[in-house]
C-alpha cells in the first residue's frame, strides 16, 4: 500500500513537472512570436512611410493613410498581447507602449504635406525623427525578449532541479520498494520454515498417536484374549466339574443307594454343587457388570465390590462415600466403578498394597474418586501404557473430568479423578428411569 501511494505521487509528480515545462515552453514561444511580430511591423511601418515619402503623387495620400493606421491598430493590438504574456516586465511594457505611440503619432503630419515638401524634408525626417523613434522602439522589445530569455532559464532551472529531485525520490522509492520485497520475502521464508516445522512436529505426534493406537489396539485384543481364556477357564474349572459331580451325584440316586441316610447324603451334596456353581455363576456375571449397579445404584455396588476384593484377595479396603450418587447418570455410576474396579485391582496386583482407601465424594459441582494404596508405588520414569489406566482416563475425558497419579517408589500410589457434576436435567432422567 505505500509503495502503491509512493508510485502514485511520483506520478502526479512528473506530470505536473512535465505539464509546467510544455507551458513554459508555449509561453516562450508565444512571447518570441509577438515580438517578432511586433518588430516586423515597425519595420514595416517604416519602408511604407518612406516608399510615401518617395511618392510625389499627392491624391494617394488617403490612401497611405489608412495603410498606417491599419499597421498602427495591428501593432497596438500586438503589444496588448505583449502585456498579457510579460507581467513580470509590466514597466518595459509600459514604456514600449510610450515610444510605440509616439513613433505613430510621428507620422501624422505626413499626409498634409506638399510634393515639395516631402522632396525638400523628407530625408532629413527620416533621419532624425523616425530612425530614432523606430530604433528606440527595437531596443525595448530587445530587452523585452532578453528578460524573457533570461526567465525562461531560470524557469528551465527550476524545472531541472524539481526533475532531479524528482529522479532522487524515484529512486528512493525504487530502494524502498527493493528492501521491502526483500523483507517480505524473508519474512515468508522464515513463517515458511516456521510452519514446516510444525508440520513435521505434527506430523511426528501423528505418527506417534498412531503408534500407541496401534499398541493399544493391540493390548486390547490381547486383553479381550485374555478375558476369554478367563471366562472359559472358569467355566471348565468350576461349572465344568459341578456339573460332572453333580451329573454322577444323580446317577447314583438313579442306580439307587441303600438306606435312608446314603439318599440324604447324595440330596445334600447335590444341594452343595449346586450353591458353588451358583456362586460361580454370579461371580463371573458380576465380575462382566454388577447388576446392582444398575438395580440398587452406585454405593451398593461399590460396597459389594469391596466385601468381595477383601474376601478374594484378603486385601484390607476402606471405603468412605459422601454425598448423593443415586441420582448419577449410568455413564457417570460406569465410569466410578470401573475407575475403583481398576484402580484396586492394580493396587493388588502390581503394587502388592495391603491396605487401600477408596473415597467417592462431591462438594457441590465436582465429584471427586480418590484410591490411595499403600504399595511399592509407581516408577516416575516408567511410561505409564497400561491399557486399564488408559481406559479409565478416556472415560474420565469422555466425562469432562481430570484424572491425576500422584506416586513415588516405595510410598504408596494415589489415583485422583475429578468429575464436573452432571446437570440437573440428566440426573431427573436419571431418576425417572430408575
Amino acid at each position: 500500500m505505500l509503495i502503491l501511494v509512493s508510485m502514485l505521487t511520483l506520478s502526479e509528480k512528473a506530470q505536473n513537472i512535465y505539464a509546467e515545462l510544455d507551458h513554459l515552453n508555449t509561453h516562450h514561444r508565444d512571447l518570441d512570436a509577438k515580438l517578432r511580430r511586433l518588430r516586423s511591423d515597425v519595420n514595416l511601418s517604416g519602408i511604407f512611410v518612406r516608399d510615401y515619402l518617395l511618392d510625389v503623387a499627392s491624391e494617394r495620400a488617403p490612401d497611405y493613410r489608412r495603410q498606417l493606421t491599419a499597421f498602427r491598430t495591428q501593432n497596438m493590438a500586438t503589444l496588448a498581447e505583449l502585456r498579457a504574456l510579460t507581467e513580470p516586465t509590466e514597466h518595459h511594457i509600459d514604456s514600449l507602449q510610450a515610444k510605440l505611440e509616439d513613433y505613430w503619432e510621428t507620422f501624422e503630419p505626413l499626409f498634409d504635406w506638399t510634393p515639395a515638401e516631402k522632396i525638400l524634408q523628407s530625408a532629413r525626417f527620416l533621419r532624425r525623427e523616425v530612425v530614432p523613434r523606430r530604433d528606440a522602439v527595437l531596443a525595448i522589445a530587445q530587452e523585452i525578449e532578453e528578460i524573457n530569455n533570461t526567465n525562461l532559464a531560470a524557469q528551465r532551472a527550476e524545472i531541472s532541479r524539481q526533475y532531479a529531485a524528482f529522479r532522487d525520490d524515484l529512486r528512493r522509492v525504487v530502494w524502498r520498494s527493493l528492501l521491502l520485497g526483500l523483507v517480505v520475502a524473508l519474512t515468508a521464508v522464515i513463517r515458511l520454515r516456521i510452519l514446516e516445522g510444525r508440520s513435521a512436529e505434527q506430523r511426528l505426534i501423528a505418527e506417534d498417536a498412531e503408534r500407541r493406537m496401534r499398541a493399544l489396539s493391540q493390548q486390547l485384543v490381547a486383553a479381550q484374549e485374555e478375558e476369554r481364556k478367563n471366562l472359559s477357564r472358569e467355566l471348565h474349572d468350576h461349572v465344568a466339574q459341578v456339573l460332572t459331580a453333580l451329573k454322577m451325584e444323580l446317577r447314583r440316586i438313579d442306580v439307587g443307594i441303600t438306606g435312608p441316610d446314603g439318599g440324604r447324603r447324595a440330596v445334600a451334596e447335590c444341594r452343595r454343587l449346586v450353591d458353588q456353581m451358583f456362586r460361580t455363576v454370579r461371580d463371573l456375571a458380576l465380575g462382566l457388570r454388577p447388576s446392582m449397579l444398575d438395580d440398587f445404584g452406585l454405593q451398593a455396588a461399590l460396597e459389594w465390590h469391596v466385601r468381595d476384593f477383601t474376601r478374594r484377595y484378603g486385601v484390607e479396603v476402606s471405603l468412605h462415600i459422601a454425598g448423593p450418587l443415586d441420582d448419577l447418570p449410568d455413564a457417570y455410576r460406569t465410569c466410578v466403578y470401573r475407575a475403583v474396579q481398576e484402580a484396586m485391582t492394580n493396587c493388588m496386583r502390581h503394587a502388592k498394597a495391603k491396605a487401600v482407601a477408596v473415597t467417592v465424594g462431591s462438594d457441590g459441582d465436582r465429584l471427586r474418586v480418590s484410591i490411595a494404596d499403600n504399595g511399592t508405588g509407581l516408577d516416575p520414569a516408567r511410561p505409564r501404557e497400561g491399557l486399564g489406566l488408559r481406559g479409565i482416563e478416556e472415560r474420565v475425558r469422555e466425562l469432562g473430568g481430570t484424572m491425576a497419579i500422584d506416586a513415588a517408589r516405595g510410598r504408596g500410589t494415589r489415583l485422583a479423578i475429578e468429575l464436573p457434576w452432571p446437570a440437573a436435567p440428566e440426573a431427573a432422567v436419571a431418576r425417572a428411569a430408575g
